[in-house]
């Protein structure tokens, strides 16, 4: 009789599933059908492949880094990318496996709009520009700065989310050298290549909690309250060299 429920126990455990992954098999054209009108990946993506789709991917996720991270944008799956992709599927409910396949894509294509901007902010809420409402008169081309405020948008993606998917106001971004200089706006400023974004306080987080959660967001300037003429917003941008000061927080 024991060795009867041994037996039955033992074909029931055989008979379930195996453990799922984030992303099982590859990229189908079921789920190519499935994307939307930015952009579609053809092909499951891991550590060691390269190529165009890798970056793509890449600005997506440059927002799901360590703290004090910054994400390296160059269509190379190498470490760095695997963790950040491993971060972003546990941030949003997939099992962490590090491979981008059909269920992180299908996350991906959620969050974007057809443009390629996530869904919660836009061009819009970026090109202010003194009022002339485009990305020109900067240090770099209007494409670059669009390329550049793109990556800047996905990583507020990702911050917006950490912070309990609470609301994030943009105040500035992207300022022609003219705009800067009116506004009395450092010779230096990330705002002119489309690099920086100003968070106000009209949302429900704090300047030290978006002070705190954007290290992990891949900025590598942040500044907050205490920093001169810096205590009414968060300001957040993407240089070479890191540099954090909110005094106050």
């Amino acid at each position: 009789m024991r060795t009867r429920i041994v037996l039955a126990t033992l074909a029931c455990l055989l008979a379930l599933p195996a453990t799922a992954t984030a992303d099982p098999g590859e990229v189908t054209a079921a789920d190519m059908r499935a994307a939307d009108g930015c952009f579609t990946w053809t092909r499951t993506l891991s550590q060691g492949t390269s190529g165009s789709d890798v970056t793509q991917l890449q600005i997506r996720v440059a927002g799901w880094v360590a703290s004090g991270e910054n994400l390296v944008v160059d269509g190379a799956y190498g470490a760095a990318t695997t963790n950040a992709v491993r971060r972003f599927q546990s941030g949003y409910g997939l099992t962490a496996d590090g491979i981008a396949g059909p269920q992180t894509f299908n996350k991906i294509y959620e969050l974007q709009d057809d443009d390629c901007t996530p869904i919660h902010f836009s061009h819009a809420e970026f090109d202010d520009n003194c009022g002339a409402n485009n990305y020109e008169g900067g240090k770099v081309s209007a494409a670059t700065v669009r390329e550049n405020v793109r990556r800047i948008m996905w990583q507020l993606e990702a911050l917006r989310h950490k912070l309990g998917d609470r609301a994030l106001v943009v105040t500035s971004s992207f300022r022609s050298v003219s705009c800067n200089s009116s506004v009395g706006g450092s010779s230096t400023s990330l705002h002119m290549w489309g690099q920086a974004a100003d968070l106000g306080l009209s949302s429900a987080p704090t300047q030290c909690q978006m002070f705190s959660a954007a290290k992990s967001a891949g900025f590598e300037e942040i500044l907050g309250p205490g920093y001169p003429d810096h205590n009414d917003h968060v300001h957040v941008g993407n240089k070479s060299g890191q540099f954090w000061s909110a005094p106050n927080c």
